[in-house]
């Protein structure tokens, strides 16, 4: 891991001073073994052993790069900021996301975002995001503490309604839409991202129960693990 000490850019109430921020790269390298929020489950071998066909298919995208970004929406030079990094502009309206190739942002709440991407290139989009935002603004690497779960197929909808409350019937839930709601006691980020198919933002804390959650309430549907 590296650390590096970085100047925020002042501000004009801050005069010429500004403060320093820790950032660190929480990555320890590729010699070193890195465990998914499910490894325990052993999803793998489920998915070499397990059901071929059924109703909901289950994957784990595991080992991204999760940053939680805040900001202002009336500071023109965060968003442009962020559009310069991620060639996209920030999703802006209420329970939205926007992505493009392998980044994907969900909104959050009226100041703040999820940035997901892959693994390794959690820290250099953090620094980059930095350089090229200025003003009041945060940005955390929550990598480690999250996990995000895939449900696909015609019966992935009726997983869904056993395990939240939010109304995810295509009238009130469209492709692209985003929400973070209860999910089976617990907590999930949850996008529609096509016709049969969800994202599962989960904690790490709660991951191996929803994997349990899961399997019981697909098992009258037929439950296929994706590795």
């Amino acid at each position: 891991m590296s650390d590096i000490i970085a100047p925020t850019k002042p501000t004009a109430e801050q005069g010429a001073s500004a403060a320093s921020i820790a950032l660190m790269d929480q990555l320890a390298g590729p010699a070193v073994r890195a465990e998914s929020p499910l490894y325990n489950a052993d999803l793998a071998t489920k998915a070499r052993q397990g059901a071929k066909t059924g109703g909901v298919t289950l994957q784990e995208h595991k080992l991204l790069g999760h940053l939680v970004i805040r900001g202002s929406q009336d500071n023109a030079a965060f968003l442009a900021g962020a559009q310069a990094v991620l060639g996209f502009d920030l999703p802006t309206q209420p329970l939205t996301s926007a992505e493009s190739g392998a980044l994907s942002v969900r909104w959050i709440a009226p100041d703040e975002w999820l940035l997901i991407a892959p693994g390794r290139e959690a820290f250099d989009l953090e620094n980059r995001l930095r350089e090229a935002m200025s003003g009041h603004i945060a940005i955390v690497n929550v990598s480690g503490g999250q996990t995000v779960l895939e449900l696909s197929g015609p019966d992935a909808r009726a997983v869904l309604k056993k395990s939240t409350p939010y109304d995810v019937h295509d009238s009130n839930f469209p492709v692209g839409k985003v929400v973070t709601s209860v999910f089976a006691k617990s907590q999930a980020v949850i996008r529609r991202t096509g016709e049969q198919n969800w994202e599962l933002v989960i904690r790490r804390s709660f991951a191996d129960y929803l994997w349990l959650w899961l399997q019981d309430a697909s098992a009258e549907y037929g439950l296929v693990v994706k590795d």
